[in-house]
């Protein structure tokens, strides 16, 4: 079993028993990945809803190489993304903060940052402000770089603002194949790009010139990760591949899995860009099994946020009943898949435990043996026992996540806390706090304030405290 801790806000516990790693050997690069110690390759998914996959219940969308991740691994089904947007969502992922301490809080900043330009939905362009991760932020690709794991990011960052020094390999990756805010939002089509980043270079996929579309971005994706697992199998590896699918513009030309139904073709293409991640993840996995890693890797998989108003949010029940969506800190905003796998290691289970994005940094640190690079502030808990079958620490205490205060806000703006059952939020600004019990109403229907509001007065008091100030995002009461 690996050496495990238990972190919230920078406080670390002993170890459980079992096969420990040493600090030579975390340290040591070139050596292989084991069961013990595998690869981890975290895949993330853009704006994908709870109900998107056939093994959360999808009945429309096929996906049969996430669904078996999910047969034959665990499967969450109280996993909570960091934000119910990218950027903060991202940012919470990574740096394993709430958002009410995260660098980046919101897509956009009202104060500090970098100011740019972004193409609307209509095709105008207005200027923006956005923050960016900053030097001090430590992350996730920081700290296991630290046990000898080599570290990549593919695709998506979503974390440099305006400042190309804030690009991945500036930020503990050490390498990156992918796309930044600036190219894309003022340059370069989605989903079948010309301009892309190899490390600090921008490169030009000459197959989609002249906006031809030859080259889907999935596909260039999972070939990049591709190539970044064969040229390392022989070290341990952190691969943070990042898709774009099933964002809007919802553009793929294939949609050969949906022609035969009678959807619209904004429907088809939706449905196709899931799908078409799904083959892609396929082939990945094809990959790890030709090269005898897949027993030594860690799979997961989860969506940034929930699904968004552009999505065929009734026809596929997208957010899986669960009110709101994208952009929103109701349930159908910030709720997701959260599924891993490592074959032989990882039981076959379904688990409720309420877990969120902040714990994922300190549960990597405890399977890597990286724990002394965490940095104090981590809002997240590790939650590695429950990926291995375990249910208690060394010292004998539950793995209990489910009596803590998970905190979510866009500053100003909205506002989320969950404790066991509870949750509570509000999605108006200088509206009051709506109260729910989620065990008996998981859709946020029946608002409970006005009964319990003494409740009410201590989720906002300990949602207060959960929180510190920004300058990018400044409140009248900071």
């Amino acid at each position: 079993m690996k050496k495990n801790i238990f972190c919230v806000c920078g406080l670390l516990a002993a170890a459980i028993p079992g096969r420990t790693v040493s600090a030579a050997d975390a340290s040591a690069d070139g050596k292989q990945a084991t069961p013990d110690r595998p690869n981890v390759i975290f895949i993330l998914a853009d704006d994908l809803g709870f109900g998107d996959l056939s093994c959360y219940g999808s009945r429309h969308i096929k996906t049969p190489n996430i669904d078996k991740l999910a047969e034959t691994g665990t499967r969450f089904t109280q996993s909570y993304a960091g934000s119910g947007i990218s950027s903060p969502s991202r940012c919470s992922l990574i740096t394993g903060k709430n958002t009410g301490n995260t660098t980046i809080r919101d897509n956009m900043c009202t104060a500090g940052g970098l100011t740019g330009y972004k193409i609307t939905a209509k095709g105008d362009t207005s200027i923006v402000r956005r923050a960016n991760i900053l030097p001090s932020d430590t992350t996730i690709a920081t700290v296991l770089k630290t046990a000898g794991y080599k570290t990549c990011l593919v695709n998506k960052w979503h974390l440099d603002g305006y400042d190309p020094k804030a690009s991945p390999i500036y930020r503990g990756f050490d390498e990156f194949h992918g796309w930044l805010i600036s190219t894309v939002e003022s340059n370069s089509p989605y989903y079948y790009p010309y301009y892309r980043f190899e490390n600090d270079s921008l490169i030009h996929i000459d197959a989609n010139e002249h906006d031809r579309h030859v080259r889907h971005n999935t596909d260039i994706s999972t070939d990049d990760a591709i190539d970044f697992i064969k040229r390392n199998k022989n070290n341990p590896f952190f691969l943070y591949l990042a898709y774009d699918a099933p964002h809007e513009p919802y553009v793929i030309d294939n949609t050969s899995w949906y022609d035969d139904e009678t959807w619209d073709m904004n429907d088809k293409r939706y449905a196709s860009l899931v799908t078409h991640m799904d083959a892609a993840i396929g082939r990945l996995l094809n990959t790890l099994d030709n090269l005898d890693l897949r027993r030594n890797t860690l799979v997961i998989f989860a969506s940034d946020n929930g699904a968004a108003i552009q999505a065929p949010l009734d026809l596929f029940n997208c957010n899986a009943g669960f009110r709101g969506r994208k952009t929103q800190l109701y349930e159908g905003g910030i709720r997701v898949p959260f599924i891993v796998n490592q074959p032989d290691m990882v039981p076959v289970q379904t688990l409720d435990n309420i877990i969120y994005f902040p714990d994922v940094m300190p549960t990597l640190a405890a399977l890597t043996g990286s724990e002394s690079a965490l940095p104090h502030g981590c809002n997240g808990t590790n939650i590695l026992p429950l990926f291995y079958g375990e249910k208690e620490y060394s010292d004998g205490k539950p793995v209990n996540t489910d009596n803590r205060l998970l905190y979510w806000e866009f500053p100003g703006k909205q506002r989320a806390a969950r404790k066991g059952d509870w949750k509570c939020v509000t999605i108006k600004k200088n509206a009051p706090l709506e109260l729910y019990n989620l065990k008996e109403d998981p859709g946020e229907s029946n608002n409970l304030a006005g009964e319990f509001p003494e409740l009410v007065k201590e989720f906002d008091r300990e949602m207060r405290a959960a929180r510190t100030p920004s300058p990018n995002w400044p409140l009248p009461d900071d």
